[in-house]
């Protein structure tokens, strides 16, 4: 339900901005509101689910994403929108920050990379879901039924967990207040200056929000190195190759959500309508979806550091294509273009994302499945503030800017992720 949203969200935004009158770089916050609600508490979140269990933090935010649902489809301004949004980014950080874990104490770990293959074919169904439902919602209704379909959805997703969901044991972590507070205070404001830089107004704000994140980043490192149970995962990030591969993760995301978000303004300045806007995102997720299995069993088989970058080449190239599409190009044209970029992200995610997982203990597979998430939600809350900040200065043209600077993202993390290749052959942790 999360991708679904992200996906839906993402082709309703021209339509939003217009129903409520804003700029488009206004309406990207209700993009933005979602993602760093999930980006500062997802760590501390993963800490709860160690301290009471992996199971009922998942139950709560399942419930809590499907309430906010109900209150995003209401909305009667972009400020309340975004609200709802904000507490439905909460729900689905309860379940992003266990979601690893409980993968992990589903399968054995030489079936892992298979497990991930699975769970990226299911996110990847639900993208393809997501543009082609909101196209038809689009197409006969307005963008407030795109956020009603998570009811029946959320309710279902809830029978279904009670009775399949596995119960790990608990760990005796605590959980640490204090160093919530510094995550919130650091990734809060970080990302919300960033998102302020793009609107007319109030940029001296959006400096001093910056540099007050990163004073707070600065305590809350300081902070968590004192601790015996720290809410970053400081002993994980130790392992060069862990923290490689969540550094690729972060840049990879950026890429891909600076592309995502670009991609519905570079269609429709193209001359198409929202309702084709879906249709024609759709064979990105669609190519996951046939791709995922096999690089999930490739990932079981193979070092992770070469598919990994072949996959962001690939994407990267993908990128550079649908930058370079002409105004007359055919449909066609732009649909294997879309294609590629979709191949190239399943040959990277289920080999990255195996490494993550792996690398960790099982009593810290939480902390693990966190930072795969924190990675995920840090690079797409970077990437769409970087879009909007693109927009702000660049009406016209900001889209197809973001397309060629989310293709240069993808091509440095494929150059991270080969440089594992020289950790894995050099016997180093």
């Amino acid at each position: 339900m999360a991708t679904l949203d992200v996906s839906i969200a993402n082709v309703a935004l021209p339509s939003i901005a217009k129903d409520f009158h804003a700029t488009t770089a206004a309406s990207i916050w209700v993009i933005n509101a979602y993602q760093i609600s999930i980006l500062v508490s997802l760590l501390p979140l993963a800490s709860l689910g160690e301290s009471i269990g992996y199971r009922p933090i998942w139950q709560l935010g399942l419930v809590v994403f499907t309430a906010a649902s109900i209150a995003c489809a209401r909305a009667d301004s972009l400020l309340t929108l975004s609200i709802a949004r904000w507490v439905q980014g909460l729900g689905a950080s309860a379940v992003f920050s266990v979601y690893g874990a409980l993968v992990r104490f589903t399968y054995p770990k030489a079936m892992l990379g298979r497990a991930i293959s699975i769970s990226t074919l299911t996110v990847a169904m639900c993208s393809v879901i997501g543009p082609t439902l909101a196209s038809a919602i689009l197409a006969v209704s307005d963008w407030r039924w795109l956020f009603a379909v998570n009811i029946p959805i959320g309710i279902l997703t809830l029978a279904i967990g009670a009775r399949a969901l596995p119960v790990p044991a608990q760990s005796a972590r605590t959980l640490n207040f204090v160093g919530a507070l510094l995550n919130v205070a650091t990734f809060g404001l970080l990302t919300c200056g960033l998102q302020g830089l793009a609107q007319n107004t109030g940029s001296s704000f959006a400096v001093t929000e910056i540099v007050a994140g990163a004073i707070a980043g600065g305590f809350f490192v300081r902070y968590e190195l004192a601790q015996v149970d720290p809410l970053l995962p400081l002993d994980l990030l130790q392992s060069t190759r862990f923290s490689l591969s969540v550094l690729t993760s972060v840049i990879c995301f950026i890429g891909i959500a600076a592309a995502l978000v670009s991609l519905p303004f570079e269609i429709q300045r193209l001359g198409h309508s929202a309702a084709e806007t879906g249709l024609l995102m759709t064979p990105w997720p669609a190519a996951i979806a046939l791709v995922a299995p096999i690089a999930g069993r490739l990932a079981d088989r193979y070092p992770p550091e070469i598919m990994g970058g072949i996959g962001l080449v690939v994407f990267g190239c993908g990128l550079l294509s649908l930058a370079t599409y002409p105004a007359g190009g055919t449909v066609a044209d732009f649909l294997w273009r879309m294609a590629v970029c979709g191949v190239g992200l399943a040959l990277f995610q289920p080999p990255n994302n195996r490494l993550i997982l792996s690398s960790a203990p099982m009593a810290r597979s939480g902390a693990a499945g966190a930072m795969q998430g924190a990675a995920r939600g840090l690079g797409q809350s970077l990437g769409a503030a970087g879009v909007a900040i693109l927009f702000r200065f660049l009406p016209v043209t900001g889209s197809n800017v973001a397309l060629k600077l989310a293709a240069v993202m993808a091509l440095a993390a494929s150059l991270i992720s080969l440089a594992r290749l020289r950790l894995r052959q050099g016997g180093q942790s």
